[in-house]
């Protein structure tokens, strides 16, 4: 019998990790470094000590924090690693990365609100060779802070997934809310079709969708 869509993509992710999101090799190839990221936020970056820093504006301890707890994932390229770097460097960049950042996890308006608003902010960072706003570097700080609320958007992976999964992914290069919500409408969709293999949060949601539409997964 022909499997649709949704079957052969669980029997590719099931092909790699068979014991699914609990599976050993799973957890040490795609899920441990992600979560270790968002436990060292936790560490320095939680609501109280973001916020105390945001008092005394230390806004480059800020933004060289969370580019460090970053730098230890592969999520970004090098290259994308380095204009954020480039982007923070001089006072004015950190301040606006700091507020920015700290209104988008922390903030209490609408998610579509916040987001909005930090695509603007990263907008308009001091740019030298790479710019900066780009849907990893857009969504990559929300995703380790707060898993269970953000995810992490890789263009070519992500539409390669969707495009296996049968699913209609409104995407647009320039970061904007209908794309980054039609994502999560994606994972959500993953999380329901595949409820049995109990996903945590965006982590394991994301990295289905990786593992779906990586060439490393072939």
């Amino acid at each position: 019998m022909k499997l649709d869509k949704k079957s052969r993509a669980l029997r590719k992710f099931l092909r790699f990790f068979k014991k699914g999101f609990y599976d050993p090799k799973y957890l040490a190839w795609e899920r441990d470094y992600k979560w270790n990221a968002h436990l060292a936020w936790e560490e320095h970056l939680n609501e109280k000590k973001f916020s105390g820093l945001m008092e005394q504006e230390r806004y480059s301890d800020i933004a060289g924090m969370a580019t460090r707890i970053e730098s230890r994932t592969n999520l970004l390229f090098s290259f994308e690693k380095m204009a954020l770097r480039d982007a923070v460097k001089e006072d004015i960049g950190a301040e606006v990365f700091a507020n920015a950042l700290y209104n988008y996890v922390y903030g209490h308006k609408s998610l579509p609100e916040r987001f909005d608003r930090y695509v603007q902010a990263i907008g308009t960072l001091p740019r030298k060779q790479t710019r900066v706003l780009t849907w990893p570097l857009v969504t990559v700080f929300g995703f380790i802070a707060n898993p269970k609320e953000h995810i992490f958007l890789k263009p070519v992976v992500t539409k390669n997934a969707a495009e296996a999964y049968g699913f209609d992914f409104e995407y647009r290069s320039r970061p904007n809310w209908d794309t980054y919500f039609s994502l999560l409408e994606f994972a959500n969709k993953i999380r329901k079709d595949h409820k049995s293999l109990k996903p945590r949060d965006y982590i394991d949601l994301q990295s289905f969708i990786w593992i779906l539409g990586s060439p490393e997964y072939e």
